[in-house]
């Protein structure tokens, strides 16, 4: 009986070993999920992503715990002097000064081996690492769930950027009829050139507000008690105007910023009734004014808050915001890129009494600073993609990265070997998530560097950054109008999945271009076509509702093409009276865009 009593003992005490045991391991890896936020709706960062990160002071750290009323960050005092804000693209940037802050570099040591320095930097205050609250954890989702509102509200629609196009249409007599022109736009000389129309990437937003939405606006009363569908388009002469997209008549005044704004703009994704966009050039014949990216409230059209490009933790000089901005949805986060080289998390904290028909924001900016390995090239000119929390860009020397917005730190880097001013595209399959992107040829070239160079399209792993694959085209070197990809590829679905379509600029002359289709497995050609006249479009592909894809793209001949995607055949054509470097966007059967001959058209497709 004792030794049976005593193997009783044993084993119980052994139970209790193993109980224990496995509570300790519970509340350990609960501990680690809380330190390493292991969350399954965010990608996780390597280790290897950076190295000598110091935490014990000057963090980003937020605790939690009960939340102050939101102030916003301060606006800079805005500069008079004309001196003082005449700046060039061409100016080199600066390393050096106040601004270097090198004990606040965060070196970046990634698994290729290569190093990349990077800052932090919270109300312009250098920090050691940036940890966000909990809630304020990026995680974005599909495409399909980036807005909550009807049609096209940011360019290429998504954080994905791989359609401009919404609604249905029925695609039968494969013809296009421009239906409404809207005249009288206007042009502006800056910069020793000319600025009409609409030009890159100048990208309509196609917008069908909710009923309640849409009568709380200063929408005219004619147009306030239909189910309108408005076009919102910031246009080279400095205005943004106000259409119908049924009859292209002004739904409301135009807002007058009196600079020329080249990109496209941005709606919040949310249905709020609030506009972000950007600027092109800050010179209108002679007269200079402050970069700014402008927060508008489209309640009443005035200005809600404003970035400043002339920023004082830039390396870059040059202020200009040709991209188009995301936002998070979930978290009130506005997410953008500028051409001074900083990437700006912002947290809005957005009001919005639909009740009462009121809107207020206190935006709260973190910048992400870096200098590249590669070269010393500054500022960032495409549209970013989000996967997740994973951020997407390249900027003018070609540092292709990926960031993570949750640390604010690369996750890695590539060497795109040239000025990337097309967007990248994500594509997510059952193998795994890729990028879309291709090159132009600019530095390369300049001051006689070469006659011709390639332009390289490539697909890269979207959470290594490793090639997948590369094609080359050759391409002719033009100072200032540059040739290589500068519109956004098509990522091929549906009837087209297997195919991604690129067009290329000056493969043979500084006025002509190659369009090419090819298999996103292997990047050989399933087709090519030659172009008389080189397009900086984004090529539009659309479904017809019997399955089958169409596409639009525009030309500097001041075309408009309709292709069949499957072969690159052209369908029908019809003249937009100018070149044509915008992009085109498409609701239900009507694709709007605006050209070079100062005017926005609407344009059926039959």
């Amino acid at each position: 009986m004792k030794r049976y009593r005593r193997r009783a003992t044993n084993r119980l005490r052994a139970l209790l070993t193993i109980l224990v045991l496995a509570l300790i391991m519970t509340g350990v890896w609960i501990g680690l999920s809380k330190v390493f936020n292991l969350d399954s709706d965010t990608v996780k960062t390597s280790s290897n992503s950076s190295a000598g990160v110091n935490s014990a002071d000057s963090t980003g750290e937020i605790e939690e715990g009960p939340e102050e009323e939101p102030v916003a960050d301060p606006m800079p005092q805005e500069m008079t002097d004309p001196e003082k804000l005449k700046s060039s693209w061409t100016e080199e940037s600066d390393f050096g000064g106040k601004k270097a802050y090198p004990d606040f570099a965060i070196d970046n040591t990634f698994a290729s081996g290569l190093d990349m320095k990077s800052w932090i930097f919270r109300i312009n205050t250098p920090l050691k690492q940036y940890t966000p609250r909990k809630k304020d954890k990026i995680s974005f989702g599909s495409p399909e769930e980036y807005s909550e509102l009807e049609g096209v509200t940011t360019f290429r629609g998504n954080n994905y950027r791989d359609s401009a196009s919404f609604g249905t249409r029925t695609v039968s007599q494969k013809k296009l009829e421009i239906v409404w022109e809207k005249d009288g736009l206007g042009a502006i000389s800056a910069h020793n050139s000319y600025w009409p129309g609409t030009g890159w990437t100048g990208q309509p937003l196609l917008v069908h507000w909710p009923e309640n939405t849409r009568k709380m606006m200063n929408i005219n009363g004619e147009m306030k008690s239909k189910d309108l569908v408005e076009v919102i388009y910031p246009a080279l002469d400095g205005n943004i105007y106000f259409l119908d997209l049924e009859t292209g008549k002004p739904t409301r005044e135009k807002i007058q910023v009196g600079y020329p704004i080249k990109g496209t703009g941005m709606i919040d994704p949310r249905g709020y009734p609030v506009l972000y966009t950007g600027m092109g050039i800050n010179e209108n014949s002679g007269k200079f004014t402050e970069y700014k990216f402008r927060i508008i409230n489209l309640l009443n059209q005035k200005e809600l808050y404003s970035i400043f490009g002339r920023d004082e933790v830039a390396f870059r000089g040059w202020g200009a915001n040709d991209a188009s901005a995301l936002l998070d949805r979930k978290t009130d986060t506005l997410l953008n890129v500028g051409e001074n080289g900083l990437v700006y998390r912002v947290k809005l904290n957005t009001k919005f009494d639909k009740s009462a028909g009121t809107l207020s924001i206190a935006p709260q900016l973190t910048k992400y600073r870096y200098r590249s390995p590669f070269n010393d090239e500054q500022g960032i000119e495409n549209s970013p993609a989000i996967y997740k929390n994973y951020m997407y860009f390249c900027d003018n020397g070609g540092t292709l990265q990926c960031l993570d917005l949750n640390t604010m730190k690369p996750v890695w880097i590539y060497d795109a070997k040239d000025d990337t001013d097309a967007s990248i595209v994500i594509e997510e399959t059952k193998e795994g998530v890729f990028l879309y992107t291709a090159n132009q040829v600019d530095k390369r070239g300049e001051n006689g560097k070469a006659a011709v160079a390639d332009c390289n399209i490539r697909k890269l792993n979207a959470l290594t950054g490793e090639l997948i694959w590369q094609k080359n085209y050759q391409c002719v070197y033009n100072y200032y109008i540059n040739g290589g990809a500068l519109g956004t590829p098509v990522i091929g679905k549906d009837d087209i999945s297997n195919m991604v379509i690129f067009n290329i600029c000056f493969t043979g002359s500084n006025s002509d271009g190659t369009m090419v289709a090819l298999d996103k497995k292997t990047g050989e050609e399933i087709w090519k076509k030659k172009l008389t006249s080189y397009s900086w479009c984004s090529p539009l592909d659309f479904k017809s509702s019997d399955g089958k894809t169409y596409m639009v793209y525009s030309d500097f001949a001041g075309f408009m093409h309709l292709v069949d995607p499957m072969n690159g055949k052209t369908l029908d054509s019809v003249s937009l009276q100018g070149n044509v470097e915008s992009s085109p966007a498409i609701y239900n059967d009507t694709i709007v865009v605006g050209s070079y001959a100062r005017k926005i058209f609407g344009i059926k497709v039959k």
